[in-house]
């Protein structure tokens, strides 16, 4: 089991190895151990490095495109990894009010801000007008008249984005699936074009771009061509009837490598798709990744709390829960588990990896063969920078766990471990009634 990787980076944003070897676990030049020792686990760790490397090998292959990477917030929103994108000169897409106001006092610009999301209150509307958002991407009449009127009473014009579902299979899991015909996101491309036809009943609104996002963990290139010829016939379309388009966003959804076998999506040929479909745009082109930023570069370290030999199965208990990380349990997600220190060497046995969370869902892995641990044993279950702490919660009343940044040899704690004090800051006791 020597040489398992934790993450994979180098300058052109290709990601490699790192090492696991005997006691020697390291995240850049972090030894592990250490870190665990110090910082304590369950802990989620960040390789800066790495996200630089994937966040400029993107930026690279648009190199000569007026195009901008909005990162996708909501696969990681903690606040260092937001400020690495700002230095960075990426963009943010966000999906809610507390986004965006993360997003800027990361110290991403609002121009640099686009917001999407199926169902935006009032109160996020007018927060992202405030702000000065670049552009709404819109996913309903309804949605579209909330946004007019709001706009209207401001004195305001928002700029807006129709988001269409193009109909297009993504070939992932059903759960992250958003651009088939029967999912909640966008709307029909007949519906927007009649709302391209109406443009006048919505003065406080500049109708001029499209936006598509088909879904998540996308491994093969044929249902982003599809859906990019299918986005670029109806930009055409648009623009012969009269109708100027500024922006287009293309999304997000590539997919990273959580198990042996699957294959990320170059930059470089995800690109090309993008430059051969909208030949001849002279707008502005938009891209939405997040998992494929953040994913493979980061961890989630956990402790071996004990072994159980059940009758039919043998399990290995962590300290890690379902709560910590809930991919596993939500989307029967695999994450690659690299026992660290001596275990590396042990002889394999078949476990299924739980966490101590009441609930049989609390499940890493079921029938995973891997070195044999023992209580104390560190394990780190990689591929977690994305959809992680994000996703985390304070369920069977477990404090969220701390997230440190690797940068080089040094680290720093960018979210410190949750007290029960602080779990529980936000539940006063019932003292004082009151009648509505």
């Amino acid at each position: 089991m020597s040489g398992r990787p934790f993450f994979w980076q180098d300058p052109g944003g290709k990601m490699q190895q790192g090492n696991t070897r005997g006691d020697a676990g390291t995240c850049e030049g972090v030894d592990l151990a250490s870190l665990a020792r110090r910082e304590g686990t369950p802990l989620y760790v960040y390789s800066a490095a790495a996200i630089r490397g994937r966040l400029r090998a993107l930026q690279a292959a648009l190199a000569g495109l007026d195009a901008g990477v909005c990162y996708a917030v909501k696969a990681n929103s903690n606040g260092a990894v937001l400020r690495l994108m700002a230095e960075e000169g990426a963009g943010a897409d966000i999906v809610s009010g507390g986004e965006l106001w993360r997003s800027l006092r990361a110290g991403i610009p609002a121009g640099r801000i686009v917001f999407s999301g199926v169902g935006k209150s009032a109160a996020e509307i007018v927060q992202a007008l405030e702000a000065g958002v670049a552009r709404f991407n819109i996913e309903s009449r309804a949605e579209l008249e909330l946004l007019e009127a709001i706009a209207s009473a401001r004195g305001q014009v928002a700029h807006a984005a129709v988001r269409i579902n193009p109909d297009v299979d993504a070939l992932t899991h059903a759960k992250i699936s958003t651009g088939k015909s029967e999912n909640k996101f966008g709307v029909s491309i007949a519906e927007a074009r009649a709302w391209f036809a109406q443009a006048d009943r919505w003065p406080s609104v500049r109708l001029d771009g499209l936006h598509m996002h088909i879904g998540s963990q996308i491994l093969s290139l044929e249902p982003v061509r599809q859906a990019l010829q299918r986005m670029a016939g109806f930009w055409r379309e648009l623009e012969a009837a009269g109708h100027a388009i500024a922006s287009i966003d293309v999304g997000g959804g590539l997919g990273v490598r959580y198990r042996e076998g699957e294959r990320p999506i170059e930059a470089d040929a995800y690109v090309a798709e993008i430059r051969q479909a909208l030949d001849g745009f002279r707008g502005r082109i938009l891209l939405e990744p997040g998992r494929y930023l953040v994913a493979e570069a980061g961890l989630l370290l956990s402790r071996v709390l004990l072994e159980k030999e059940g009758e039919a199965r043998r399990f290995l208990v962590l300290d890690a829960a379902m709560n910590d990380l809930l991919r596993p349990s939500l989307y029967d997600a695999w994450h690659d588990l690299v026992p660290l220190g001596d275990a590396a060497e042990r002889p394999p046995v078949a476990y299924d990896v739980v966490g101590p969370v009441c609930e049989t869902g609390d499940t890493f892995a079921t029938g995973r063969t891997m070195p044999r641990c023992e209580a104390g044993d560190l394990v780190a279950i990689l591929g977690a920078g994305a959809y992680g702490a994000s996703m985390a919660s304070t369920y069977n009343s477990r404090p969220l766990a701390a997230e440190v940044l690797v940068d080089g040899a040094r680290y720093a704690v960018v979210r410190r471990r949750q007290t029960l004090d602080e779990m529980i800051a936000g539940e006063p006791s019932a003292a004082t009634w009151q009648t509505p």
